[in-house]
């Protein structure tokens, strides 16, 4: 298993970093990112603790432990600078909390995700447009299919937008708790679910993740 969107008590979860990878070392994971929510306030707080975090699991254990940002209801304009400002504090994979149907994110943070450099994945997308959807194709980016409630409603429509502009996409747990961390049998019924056929839904739980991990410049053994 693979997961890049995971959150710890460092924002909004409720495991301590550590016992949320070895959680997930249980649940049978080979690499994940601890991604949690950040603003301008807390983004150097909460990477100096997972860049730490990580390094000693990935050391001691058997996973690929990565730290990683979850840019959360930041303005529209500011979003490029802080996915520079976090990879340059040591982030390996940067999250841009999309615009999800079922919370108020400002209207153009799609857009501005797909717009960076600086961004590896647009969580929960919501009703993303095919424009974006290219932009992201251009970029880079991935576009989450979403095995969270609620966040998880567009699914369908992510899968359908992602295929007909290009782009990749990836599944992810958006873990808060532990019983939030995938199995595998659960990701195939997520992907599913979102309309791809078996071949396609295991193609998204196998290759997806190599090729993110490829992206952010850690190629998986």
């Amino acid at each position: 298993m693979y997961d890049f969107h995971t959150h710890t008590f460092l924002s909004d979860g409720v495991l301590a970093p550590t016992e949320l990878i070895r959680r997930a070392i249980h649940n049978g994971y080979r690499a994940m990112a601890v991604t949690d929510h950040v603003g301008p306030g807390n983004l150097e707080f909460v990477l100096k603790t997972l860049v730490k975090d990580c390094a000693a699991a990935s050391r001691r254990w058997d996973i690929l432990a990565l730290p990683g940002v979850e840019i959360t209801y930041a303005p529209v304009e500011d979003i490029d600078a802080m996915a520079r400002d976090a990879r340059a504090l040591g982030a390996k994979v940067v999250n841009v909390h999309g615009e999800t149907v079922v919370e108020p994110v400002e209207p153009g943070t799609n857009y501005a995700a797909v717009s960076s450099a600086n961004v590896d994945v647009l969580a929960h997308p919501g009703l993303i447009t095919l424009e974006e959807a290219r932009l992201a194709a251009e970029r880079g980016i991935f576009l989450e299919v979403s095995a969270r409630k609620g966040h998880g409603f567009a699914n369908g429509h992510v899968v359908r937008t992602a295929a007909a502009a290009g782009a990749r996409i990836v599944l992810d747990s958006d873990a808060h708790e532990p019983d939030d961390l995938l199995t595998r049998d659960f990701a195939l019924k997520v992907a599913l679910g979102a309309g791809l056929d078996e071949d396609e839904a295991n193609r998204l739980l196998e290759s997806a993740p190599l090729e993110l991990l490829k992206k952010v410049g850690v190629p998986y053994p």
